[in-house]
């Protein structure tokens, strides 16, 4: 027994020797060998591509990182004088597809979130998802503009490969409708393409700045190289406009027009002192903020752009201009019986017989014989380049796209009945902004300052010409407020507390032939007369029913926006009351004039 255990123990002796690893030295120097190698190799390829050829990984590498960046300048803001804003640019975004990476990634397996995009875009889904697979191979469509970054949120949760988001701009218009025609719009790209949009959109745009920068895998902006192109900052639009006067003038035109049916209406106030528009205002007009179903018509600024016959308007030039060639003094006496007269084959009419009477009646009572005689006895030439002085038939210097210079004729021969109409406001137009800048003149002691919508800083008010005596000026002042006074042909232009200088046209309207049935009713003036710091004019197109004349349509208007201005301006009222008038035991004629 003990011999067995013995040779047991000796068996198992003799496996575990056989058993013990034996080295070979050679594989050991293989495998180093072999990891010296790829080691060397590594070491040699980095070397070359670091140190010998670095510059075409560098160029594949810039290929997917390198960027250029363009960061959008947002549109500079329009404000009135008073820093009330009346257009700015707000963020938006822009929805876009990429068609080949929709189609890479697979984007339309699930088809829900294409049904939930096309409901938030207001859209259907068929005609959207058909827009993206029309061509697989495009690389950028638009889907939908200008979104609010609320619906951009839910889009950007939709996460569909291929559909993405880019920031853009949208104008919004405070004022809406009230300065539709005058701030104009900008279109989808955000460039001006209506009034002072597009008249300083160079202004207002600026440039935009471009970046190279480095972007990872996700998009992100990782490292800023270098400015490509500097940018430029926009700028900001500070206009005369006083936007409380504007809104006011807005409302009373609107709702003359609307009581009155008529066709539209303009209204323009002027600053005498500087020439510095503070309300232009149109009917009918339009919400730059709601486009669909605008038309054409609505987006017209009739205060520049439409011209008609002044009519009476303009009878205070005539006195002016015999007054400053000493032709007549304001008490001069005319006579216009028998309250009609033959001029070469015309006639020349008043609405009564007025008899006898001095300039200023004349004026007040809106004699067109008396206005005539006056006329006939200065060279036509004389009458014609003192209309020019006053602005007649030539541009206002506001520098707006659209605006007409109205129609003063020049011709070689005229009749002596055409001579006479010219004295009352037939034969020649002019737009609404050039009656309230001839009524600015004649307040402003006879300086003819061209009109501006800018707002002009101090020490920048031009000098301006002086196109009359300074004291012809004011006597042709101080004879219009007999037309505000009892007695005169628009009581209803009249103001508490203050003197207004006014005069009223109501005009037919010319048609194939001679003259139609339709007017033109105007009412322009000035307050307060002792020390003038306000022009208006007002003019009513086409005034439906029985009432139509100047005194009773247009005046009213005058009074309301007139009186409001005064106050919000903090202009002292008048050292004197209205007078009770002297004229009251003449009949007041209105202006119409029958050809």
């Amino acid at each position: 027994m003990t011999r067995r255990k013995v040779n047991k123990a000796s068996k198992n002796k003799q496996a575990k020797q056989k058993l013990k690893p034996v080295p070979f030295r050679w594989r050991l120097q293989l495998v180093t060998v072999a990891i010296l190698m790829v080691f060397s190799a590594i070491v040699a390829r980095a070397a070359y591509i670091q140190v010998v050829a670095p510059d075409r990984l560098r160029y594949e590498s810039d290929l997917r990182t390198l960027r250029l960046e363009t960061r959008e300048v947002q549109r500079g803001m329009i404000t009135d004088r008073n820093g009330e804003m009346l257009a700015v640019s707000v963020p938006v975004q822009a929805v876009w597809a990429d068609p080949k990476r929709v189609f890479e990634g697979n984007g339309f397996a699930d088809p829900r979130r294409w049904r939930a995009l096309a409901d938030i875009l207001e859209l259907k889904e068929a005609e959207l998802v058909a827009r993206v697979k029309e061509d697989p191979a495009r690389r950028f469509i638009y889907l939908r503009r200008q979104v609010t970054p609320a619906v951009a949120e839910y889009i950007s949760k939709l996460r569909i490969p291929g559909v993405g988001l880019k920031p853009e701009s949208r104008r919004y218009y405070p004022a809406g409708e009230a300065t539709g025609q005058l701030i104009g719009l900008t279109n989808i790209d955000d460039k001006g393409i209506e009034g002072l949009e597009r008249n300083y959109d160079d202004w207002l745009t600026g440039a935009p700045e471009q970046i190279r920068v480095r972007k990872g895998l996700g998009g992100e902006v990782v490292e800023n190289l270098s400015v490509v192109a500097e940018g430029e900052h926009p700028n900001d639009l500070v206009l005369s406009l006083d936007m409380r006067v504007q809104s006011l003038a807005y409302r009373a035109l609107k709702k003359a027009t609307q009581y009155h049916m008529a066709t539209s209406g303009s209204l323009v106030i002027i600053d005498i002192p500087t020439g510095e528009i503070l309300a232009m205002a149109n009917t009918p007009s339009f919400n730059p903020n709601q486009r669909s179903g605008v038309q054409a018509y609505q987006m017209r600024n009739r205060a520049i752009t439409d011209a008609y016959e002044p009519g009476s308007v303009v009878k205070p030039l005539v006195v002016a201009a015999a007054l400053e060639r000493g032709l007549v003094t304001p008490d001069s006496v005319i006579d216009t019986s028998p309250g009609w007269m033959r001029v070469s084959g015309g006639l020349v009419r008043d609405g009564r017989n007025l008899g006898k009477q001095d300039v200023s009646t004349l004026l007040v009572k809106s004699s067109n014989i008396g206005m005539a005689k006056m006329a006939l006895q200065m060279e036509v030439d004389d009458v014609l380049a003192f209309y020019a002085d006053f602005g007649l038939g030539t541009y206002s210097g506001i520098n707006l796209d659209g605006e007409s210079p109205g129609n003063v004729p020049k011709r070689r021969r005229w009749s002596e009945h055409e001579r006479a109409t010219l004295a009352f406001g037939y034969g020649l137009t002019t737009t609404p902004l050039q009656l309230a800048r001839l009524y600015a003149i004649l307040g402003g002691d006879g300086v003819a300052r061209p009109a501006s919508i800018l707002k002009l800083r101090e020490g920048q008010v031009p000098q301006g010409e002086q196109v009359i005596a300074p004291e012809v000026a004011r006597q042709v002042v101080r004879i219009l407020t007999g037309v505000t006074e009892r007695g005169g042909t628009a009581t209803r232009a009249a103001i508490d507390g203050y003197t207004v200088a006014g005069k009223t046209g109501t005009s037919r309207k010319a048609v194939a032939g001679g003259y139609g049935e339709d007017y033109v009713t105007l009412f322009a003036g000035l307050a307060p007369a002792d020390n003038p710091r306000l022009a208006m004019a007002v003019v009513i197109n086409e005034p439906q029913g029985d009432a139509y004349y100047g005194g009773t349509v247009a005046a009213p208007v005058f009074s309301e926006v007139m009186a409001g201005a005064l106050q919000l301006l903090n202009v002292e009222p008048s050292q004197r009351p209205p007078a009770a008038g002297t004229l009251a035991s003449v009949w007041g004629s209105e202006d119409v004039v029958t050809r």
